[in-house]
């Protein structure tokens, strides 16, 4: 990051109350780092009591101030504790970051006795995501300022083959969150939804076939979601998934096609044979031309830099 996003990033969250899901790993874990080394008053949550403290400590030690609250999001009563706690302590949430997330990967004929792979799915990234923002949204249009942060994937824009449970649940919130945008337009609250790329994190680690990608490292992708902080845009998203979402509304059959040609060559998660390389020249193609928009896409985004 440049002198002068700091700056911005540093003007934009100092002694504000920012409120991290996930906090304890991953995309959570950098952004904390990265908003408590600005300023902001970080609030951490993730089920991770001890992580928690650990980070705490290490945002405190570099001169920044964290507060932990540790909770499980899947749970309505845990999560309404949570919310308590925030608002006894601070009062007021500036900006909440709902970053907290799970995937499953695994075709819809792989899931028919798996309904609740759906429902697990939908409790955190969905009802968790919807409850913090019932719980804190009434106390920014009472201010008339806030901003909520969703933390979404590429997968809504680009329909990805096999993850039906985790980017349905991604859809909801997205849906939910620009009907949300239209209501407080007047209330000063900015709804902003990070469509975030292939990140190398805990929760890509189990799923190998994603490792021949091009993939974000976790500071990059805070970079995305300061992106968001900052300029308070609508939605951040990458050249990539911008692509794709566009030819989708132009030509769905031709970008099915294609999407099914990915879909045939990867495996189910955990089939013996070797998930990391293609299978078929549609296949192999689909992978190149996903690596060549990803890089032009970067390579934009550092001249603009």
């Amino acid at each position: 990051m440049s002198k002068s996003e700091e700056h911005a990033l540093r003007e934009r969250v100092s002694g504000r109350a920012i409120v991290i899901t996930g906090a304890s790993s991953g995309i959570g874990e950098a952004l904390a780092n990265r908003l408590g080394d600005a300023g902001a008053k970080v609030l951490l949550v993730a089920r991770s009591e001890e992580k928690l403290a650990e980070m705490k400590r290490a945002i405190e030690a570099r001169g920044g101030t964290a507060f932990s609250y540790p909770g499980d999001l899947t749970s309505a009563d845990d999560t309404q504790r949570v919310i308590a706690a925030i608002l006894e302590d601070h009062g007021q949430v500036d900006i909440l970051i709902n970053n907290a997330g799970i995937s499953i990967r695994r075709s819809v004929a792989k899931s028919y006795e798996r309904i609740h792979d759906f429902e697990r799915t939908l409790s955190l990234n969905f009802l968790g995501a919807v409850r913090l923002i019932m719980g804190f949204l009434p106390g920014m249009r009472a201010q008339k300022k806030g901003q909520i942060v969703n933390v979404s994937t590429i997968g809504v824009q680009v329909n990805v083959p096999r993850y039906g449970a985790y980017i349905a649940s991604k859809a909801a919130l997205d849906a939910f969150s620009r009907i949300l945008a239209v209501e407080v337009l007047k209330d000063g609250v900015t709804v902003t939804t990070i469509y975030m790329p292939l990140v190398k994190t805990p929760m890509m680690e189990s799923t190998t076939i994603y490792q021949s990608f091009p993939m974000r490292t976790p500071d990059e992708a805070v970079d995305l979601i300061v992106e968001g902080i900052v300029n308070r845009p609508k939605r951040v998203a990458i050249m990539a998934g911008n692509l794709f979402e566009f030819a989708y509304g132009v030509a769905p059959k031709a970008v099915d096609r294609v999407l099914n040609a990915a879909y045939q060559l990867y495996p189910e998660s955990g089939d013996s044979k070797d998930q990391r390389q293609p299978v078929s020249r549609d296949a192999a193609m689909f992978q190149r031309f996903f690596e060549a928009v990803t890089r032009r896409a970067r390579r934009r985004g550092a001249r603009r830099s």
